[in-house]
């Protein structure tokens, strides 16, 4: 039989994958717990919780249960004019555990798709209110998707540079908020052109898992609010957890207008994503004219089975098990930053949550293209983990279900190459 490398190689093209650099896909099996099975027999460690969205580990028999039964009751139907009792009980559950009252939710199927709602959203109701906000602001060094809208309120990168003069224009501000920051903000504002301020609230996922104080996004809100504009909370990946408390914005004193949900909400199983607002916002929408309808959807919004998982799911998440399994992993990661602290090639480590990353000091330049992440792959995958490196920027953000053991395993193994490299 040809292997599945041989059989991919002739029909597959791979996201965030240079295929000229002849690296050869891993060619995954099965999957149970923290655990992944290589066609070859070999079992390595999902570090990365399969891009940061597995959870509670892969096969999860709640989940699976879940999954199952629904399939048996209503697989799919259409979601334009049509309800059914999985939306409207994950929609209810979410309204009662995301921080700062959440009233409404609208359905879609990945981040990307989840922060071009919340965009689309506060550019019509700005048209309807007769007002003409087309301007947004967001931090340096964002990261919100790879569609247009949340492409051009992301840090200009290799990512977007063949697309950039495409982009919409948007002002960038810093993690720190200075004072000249503050200037621009206000200056920015003042027209009454800001449509919104997104950002990742308390760490920057694809940018580099950047860390940075909530304080900050306060103080940009509240500037933000007081001249019209919304504030959207990107949480499609620190939601659900993975900053230690349930949801990052929870740390916020000001709520934001919108927010955005999606990766963890089932635990990797389906792809599903939310946009959140309160009735504020959805009552600017109700009108008996239909040009006022907000025109937006896709194929599979609300999918039934998929609503289904992130119930069971989030019952999961909510739990005193998984809390705690939480703050383990949590106190495990600042016992390993104390540790790369004196390691030399090692730079910023730092812990939020679940999350712990480092930089890999290395001659050259920091970024996508260093090739400390080209080097980190079959390194990490010879000692039995799957690691993905954001360029020399090393990080581990394990699903819930990773055991001292495993953690030993992982931080071992980061701590090999962060010596190996130098």
């Amino acid at each position: 039989m040809t292997s599945l490398v041989a059989r991919d190689g002739h029909v597959v093209w791979h996201p965030y994958t240079q295929a000229g650099f002849g690296v050869e896909p891993l060619p995954v099996v099965s999957a149970r717990g923290s655990t992944l099975t290589l066609e070859d027999g070999r079992e390595i460690l999902d570090g990365i919780s399969s891009w940061w969205c597995c959870l509670h580990g892969h096969a999860h028999p709640a989940l699976v249960r879940a999954g199952t039964e629904q399939f048996k009751k209503l697989d799919h139907v259409i979601f334009a004019g049509v309800t059914h009792e999985p939306a409207i009980l994950l929609a209810e559950r979410l309204c009662a555990v995301v921080p700062h009252g959440f009233e409404r939710v609208f359905y879609s199927d990945n981040g990307s798709t989840a922060v071009e709602v919340a965009i689309k959203m506060a550019v019509q109701r700005a048209r309807h209110r007769g007002e003409r906000r087309i301007r947004f602001l967001a931090l340096e060094g964002g990261y919100h998707g790879d569609t247009f809208g949340a492409m051009a309120v992301g840090a200009r990168s290799i990512f977007s540079a063949p697309f950039d003069e495409m982009l919409f224009s948007v002002e960038f501000l810093s993690l720190e908020g200075t004072e000249r920051d503050m200037e621009r903000v206000e200056s920015a504002c003042r027209g009454g052109e800001v449509a919104a301020f997104i950002f990742e609230p308390l760490v920057q996922g694809a940018g580099g898992m950047r860390m940075y104080d909530a304080v900050v996004l306060d103080r940009y809100c509240e500037v933000v609010r007081r001249y019209g504009g919304l504030c959207i909370a990107d949480e499609v990946m620190t939601g659900f957890g993975r900053t230690g408390e349930l949801f990052a914005s929870g740390e916020m004193r000001i709520a934001p207008d919108i927010i955005c949900l999606s990766k963890g909400i089932t635990s990797g199983t389906l792809p599903l994503a939310v946009t959140m607002c309160r009735n504020e916002l959805f009552d600017e929408f109700i009108s008996d004219d239909h040009s006022r309808t907000f025109f937006h959807g896709h194929t599979y919004t609300a999918n039934p089975i998929a609503c289904a998982v992130a119930l069971a799911s989030l019952e999961l998440t909510t739990a005193d098990e998984c809390r705690a399994a939480r703050e383990r992993i949590g106190s495990s990661h600042r016992s390993f930053v104390d540790e790369l602290m004196g390691l030399k090639g090692v730079g910023s480590p730092r812990a939020q949550g679940t999350i712990v990353a480092c930089d890999i000091l290395t001659e050259e330049p920091g970024g996508y293209q260093n090739r400390a992440a080209q080097r980190a792959r079959d390194f990490f995958i010879e000692r039995g983990v799957l690691l993905r490196p954001l360029g020399n920027v090393l990080y581990l953000m394990p699903p819930y279900c990773f055991s001292e053991v495993e953690l030993k395993q992982t931080y071992d193994a980061m701590i090999d190459f962060a010596s190996a490299v130098r």
